[in-house]
């Protein structure tokens, strides 16, 4: 969806557009607290800014009851969820007697909201935005993105959450995705939609898709949001049920990105001009006061 653009001058990457704007400093974020590790500083956290009220915005209209969740879960949380198979060595894990682990998502806690509850559903889905910081190891991705923030080990996101009843999820699952493609017209920027085939699904998932920007550095698509339907796997694992003229029954749970960190660099990139300015994309511009273009500031000091 969307053209990709065609440049008259030599494509710059995220990373070198951002060091022009004084927008990301990765080499502090590396003395600081080691490789993969940034500050987003002047113009790169005002856009971050933008994207997450923007995707707060959007969720709030479209009826999502708005949360700040927490980062640190039990592990019954993240085993409830399904991040504790084969993706563990991806999870940060604090063992000196907490027992605690850094979510890589807001949907860990989101799921966990209702963990043990029997929930009304008479009036529809029950849908939460969840917004928090995320935490990664990227373990096995070494040599893979290294240059900028595409693949880092912090980030921040909001999440579309959703309880609803199994028969249900199939429709909420296209609602999920039609949010988030309204949210990548928002920021205006080239793409396409992944249907995972079945083998590539991850523990949780019965379904997912995934909207894959255009990144005109690398001449490729890379993922921006995904979505997924898992069913009712996590509701039986986190015992959260409904109440049916049959019996309790399990629920259904859906997830989708809305707005994250990694939208920088596909803004940056798609909207990059000869002399190194950005212009800002018109549907993120009411969270920037009416900025219309990022100016060149020069190298970072």
């Amino acid at each position: 969806m969307g053209e990709i653009p065609q440049f008259d001058h030599p494509v710059k990457d995220h990373l070198e557009i951002a060091e022009g704007l004084r927008a990301i400093d990765m080499a502090r974020g590396a003395k600081v607290s080691g490789a993969r590790f940034y500050f987003l500083r002047g113009v790169g956290a005002q856009l971050e800014l933008a994207i997450l009220n923007s995707a707060i915005d959007q969720a709030t209209k479209a009826g999502f009851t708005p949360m700040i969740t927490p980062t640190l879960v039990l592990p019954e949380a993240m085993e409830g969820t399904g991040f504790l198979g084969e993706h563990a060595d991806e999870v940060y894990h604090l063992d000196k007697g907490d027992d605690l682990y850094l979510v890589g998502t807001s949907e860990v806690a989101l799921a966990g909201y209702h963990k043990d509850e029997i929930i009304d559903l008479e009036g529809g889905p029950i849908r939460y935005a969840g917004w928090s910081a995320c935490y990664r190891r990227e373990a096995g991705s070494y040599g893979r993105d290294t240059r900028g923030i595409i693949r880092v080990h912090q980030f921040h996101k909001v999440e579309m959450f959703s309880y609803c009843r199994i028969e249900d999820s199939y429709e909420e699952h296209e609602r999920l995705l039609g949010w988030e493609r309204e949210m990548m017209a928002r920021i205006d920027v080239p793409y396409r939609i992944i249907d995972t085939a079945a083998g590539d699904l991850g523990t949780s998932a019965a379904r997912k898709y995934d909207c894959e920007a255009w990144m005109p550095s690398q001449e490729t698509y890379r993922e921006l949001t995904s979505t997924s339907n898992t069913t009712q796997f996590q509701a039986r694992r986190l015992n959260i049920r409904e109440r049916t003229e049959n019996g309790l029954r399990p629920v259904a749970t859906l997830n989708g990105t809305l707005g994250t960190t990694r939208f920088i660099a596909a803004i940056l990139e798609n909207h990059q001009q000869a002399d190194g300015s950005v212009v800002v994309p018109e549907g993120l511009r009411p969270y920037l006061g009416g900025r219309e273009i990022f100016e060149v500031v020069g190298s970072a000091a």
